[in-house]
């Protein structure tokens, strides 16, 4: 049996890692370097549980925002210190994607949830104010089962393009209204298809020419696509089972989930250039190019258990939510 299917009671593990110093362990190459915090958000799993922890992001009031699949506390509220403000639940059994984004002087998160075949749109204490069902008016869908939404990502105009990462691997495009606009890729073999369209988020490097980067993640790469759908290049990530890309500064930060097998734990950071080339792989081996390809990474076996995402907050630290890990909290990497 494989380390991530043994069984550890919650409470027995909140006690091995509260007694367990993570020292002045490092990770990361180059400029991209990190001490390592398995202990900043640890809490007690009795008063509050988490199952997979999938997304983290942080608000303009510095807070820390994750997002679990447990329905008693969907949502978890941190101070940067790591204490927890509130809790929400939400009855989202599969909540998954999580994407803060600004209209003004507000802000609002856009969540997906899987098992309910539906998305969302919330203030940030968790009020829901717009709820969009499956896509029927694509044509493409059978029922709502078949559609299994994972990310999301809004453009500056508002339009909300969906990931349907689990389902039939289509993006699908709403205006701010939630009015549909227009569907593409799905899954396939060809260049505007996808295999695991499991993350999406908006590239604005080029300021006057925002694109999508779409996560394919069985195939090891993402994809550039314009704001109107149209195919534009891949990326490929050898070894790398991207979840989605996140965009700081002139720089692209992902979590790999899964560098060779689902049934241990494994995975690390990413961290590439404006260029799209790996310059560090905290949790990982150093980054290896040979005749302009990169060589597959190798998890480094004891900084993460699946990591599903990354948060970078207004000090360059990252917060790593995990997968599969046993019921565990996110881990804090500080900036070096």
């Amino acid at each position: 049996m494989g380390i991530a299917g043994a069984s550890l009671l919650p409470g027995y593990t909140f006690n091995i890692l509260k007694g367990k110093k993570s020292g002045p362990e490092t990770v990361g190459h180059g400029n991209f370097t990190y001490r390592v915090d398995k202990e900043w958000g640890l809490q007690d799993p009795g008063k509050i549980p988490v199952r997979d922890c999938h997304e983290m992001v942080q608000d303009r009031m510095g807070r820390i925002l994750l997002l679990t699949n447990e329905e008693k506390n969907n949502l978890i509220v941190y101070d940067k210190s790591g204490q927890v403000i509130k809790t929400v639940g939400l009855d989202m059994p599969g909540a998954h994607g999580l994407t803060l984004a600004e209209e003004g002087d507000e802000e609002f998160l856009f969540i997906t949830d899987h098992a309910r075949h539906q998305i969302f749109k919330a203030t940030l204490d968790g009020r829901i104010i717009m709820t969009l069902d499956f896509p029927e008016e694509t044509g493409v869908y059978e029922s709502p089962e078949k559609y299994n939404p994972t990310e999301i990502a809004v453009a500056p105009n508002g339009d909300i393009y969906v990931a349907d990462g689990y389902g039939e691997n289509y993006i699908i495009q709403y205006n701010a209204r939630g009015e549909y606009i227009r569907h593409f890729g799905g899954k396939g073999e060809g260049d505007e298809q996808f295999d695991c369209c499991h993350g999406v988020t908006l590239d604005t490097r080029e300021m006057n020419n925002p694109t999508l980067l779409i996560t394919s993640r069985s195939k090891n790469e993402f994809k550039r696509f314009s704001l109107s759908g149209e195919y534009l290049e891949t990326i490929p990530l050898p070894g790398c089972w991207i979840c989605r890309p996140v965009i700081r500064g002139d720089y692209l930060y992902f979590a790999v989930i899964v560098t060779r097998t689902w049934d241990s734990y494994d995975g690390m950071l990413a961290i590439l250039d404006k260029n799209n080339r790996v310059i560090s792989f905290p949790g990982g081996s150093e980054p290896v190019y040979q005749d302009g390809k990169l060589t597959e990474p190798v998890y480094d076996g004891k900084t993460f258990l699946n990591p599903h995402d990354v948060c970078i907050d207004d000090e360059e630290n990252l917060y790593i939510p995990q997968w599969n890990s046993e019921q565990t909290y996110p881990v804090k990497l500080i900036r070096v």
